[in-house]
């Protein structure tokens, strides 16, 4: 399996490779040159546990690691970090199957991925003769970064530089990235939203002269977000094990098609489970749920991306995008794989913001359905679905179920239905206390958590425990046009 960019700059690439790139060099993003199909049926990978189907689904992908490597890089990600053996537990609640992505040591799904790429991406680097030192640069709306610093804390060979928008995470999600305590990790807050954040970044790895200056002092950049396939391929497992999980609990017969409902981004997440249904899962529809920055449901209704629009703070932060970057991939699929229409339309989002798709590439996704949720809608989801079952999401998740109860009702489309929920509520418990009818101090975060604890019955999670009590050790603020200076300052202590 080889992978090429969505632009045209480069092809034949591996997928070590391209796990060690992250970013092609003309921008665009890697993808494989065929979506491969499951190797055994559903029913037989049903019976596997989540490191066996890992295996399963990733060896189609990374063609070129051995099966012992990527079985050790497996290993290594899905052990005993994750609070639960079944790493991604499904829960049957009002209607619909949670499929709890945060039981890792950040409390959020971006473990899911980054509990396993700094290995991807270590073994890459020998598999390649990569002596440089790797420096993983990337932007956050909230979880990636804790996440991201957590994976790749203290492994050999790697450091990690974290850019999250100043005031545009929760201060749970803030604390979490500045009392991280490995040696070579680092967080920097930034002047504006994620997108001038995301922006930032992709114009660091786009600076060739740049590159060159960092690769002459023995550092080669990669990216951690989920424009690096690395990232996205580790999220398609969880879409399997889903399914297998509803044929094991006698929900489905085999063969039954689900909907998949999630909320939506960098557009990532919803991608793999696109990925899952084209390698044999019988996914029928692809929810697309979106906050108040509902740039993507607009797309989806329309066929125009529009990012010229009032970026809007919510309750539910890494959430709040009006650059989608993943949307490339499909964008790439939906023109037939050509690069340079691909090109173009990515072209006109830099230069005008917006772009529009036609006729033929809309009906390509019609798979896809997008909906948006308000702050008040979110707020309600909580609060009647813990009355109604006594069950407590976060704000993200509450944006998809309230998406999918308007979908069902609308549509009287009534197919079994996934939802992926994102984070534990605890990492925004005053978010979600406020919704209960809690409307106490909220200045304490950590009294905050104690009462939503106490109100669900629920332990809060080590990663909590350990937000308490450990330091602060990240205190750089900085300008956009100040990040590359940011980075060598981390690097070589300017």
């Amino acid at each position: 399996m080889l992978y090429s960019s969505t632009r045209g700059g480069e092809a034949g690439i591996t997928a070590s490779q391209a796990i060690l790139k992250g970013l092609a060099a003309d921008g665009g993003l890697f993808m494989p040159e065929t979506l491969p199909t499951l190797g055994k049926p559903l029913t037989e990978l049903a019976r596997m546990s989540y490191q066996d189907l890992a295996y399963e689904v990733m060896k189609e992908f990374f063609t070129d690691f051995t099966e012992q490597e990527l079985r050790d890089c497996i290993a290594h990600a899905y052990d005993a970090k994750f609070d639960t053996d079944r790493i991604a537990p499904l829960v049957k609640k009002d209607n619909a199957y949670f499929l709890e992505l945060f039981h890792g040591k950040t409390i959020a799904f971006k473990d899911m991925a980054l509990s396993i790429l700094p290995h991807l991406m270590v073994t890459s680097a020998r598999k390649n003769h990569c002596q440089d030192r790797i420096v993983i640069l990337t932007a956050t709306s909230g979880d990636t970064g804790k996440a991201a610093m957590a994976g790749f804390a203290d492994v050999p060979g790697t450091e990690i530089i974290v850019f999250y928008p100043y005031g545009g995470v929760s201060k749970f999600q803030e604390l979490q990235m500045r009392t991280e305590k490995g040696r070579n990790t680092h967080a920097a807050a930034i002047r504006g939203n994620f997108d001038d954040a995301q922006t930032g970044v992709k114009q660091i790895f786009g600076d060739h002269e740049f590159a060159e200056s960092l690769k002459e002092r023995g550092v080669v950049l990669s990216s951690a977000n989920s424009i690096n396939i690395g990232r996205l391929i580790p999220q398609v497992v969880y879409y399997v094990y889903a399914y297998g999980q509803l044929l094991n609990a006698g929900e489905i017969e085999a063969g039954e098609a689900i909907n998949v409902c999630v909320p939506t981004g960098n557009f990532g997440n919803i991608l793999a489970a696109y990925f899952a249904k084209h390698m044999g899962v019988p996914v029928a529809k692809l929810v697309c749920a979106s906050n108040e920055n509902k740039v993507l449901t607009d797309f989806f209704a329309t066929g125009s991306y529009d990012r010229n629009r009032p970026f809007l703070l919510t309750s539910s932060p890494s959430m709040d995008i009006l650059i989608s970057s993943n949307l490339e991939r499909l964008i790439y699929l939906s023109c037939g794989r050509d690069t340079g229409k691909t090109a173009e339309l990515m072209e006109n989002l830099k230069t005008k913001g917006a772009y529009s798709v036609t006729e033929e590439m809309k009906r390509f996704m019609e798979d896809f359905v997008g909906g948006s949720a308000s702050e008040q809608e979110v707020s309600e989801t909580i609060c009647t679905l813990q009355k109604n079952t006594g069950y407590v999401i976060d704000p993200h998740t509450a944006v998809a179920k309230t998406v999918y109860d308007r979908y069902r009702a609308e549509s009287g489309d009534t197919t079994k239905t996934v939802i992926a929920s994102t984070a534990s509520p605890f990492k925004f418990a005053p978010v979600v206390l406020t919704a209960l009818g809690r409307n106490g101090k909220r200045d304490d975060v950590f009294a905050v958590i104690d009462e939503l604890s106490a109100l669900s019955g629920v332990a809060e999670p080590k990663a909590v425990s350990e937000v308490r009590t450990d330091p602060i050790r990240h205190n750089t603020i900085g300008e956009i046009r100040d990040m590359e200076g940011i980075v060598e300052n981390f690097l070589f202590k300017m």
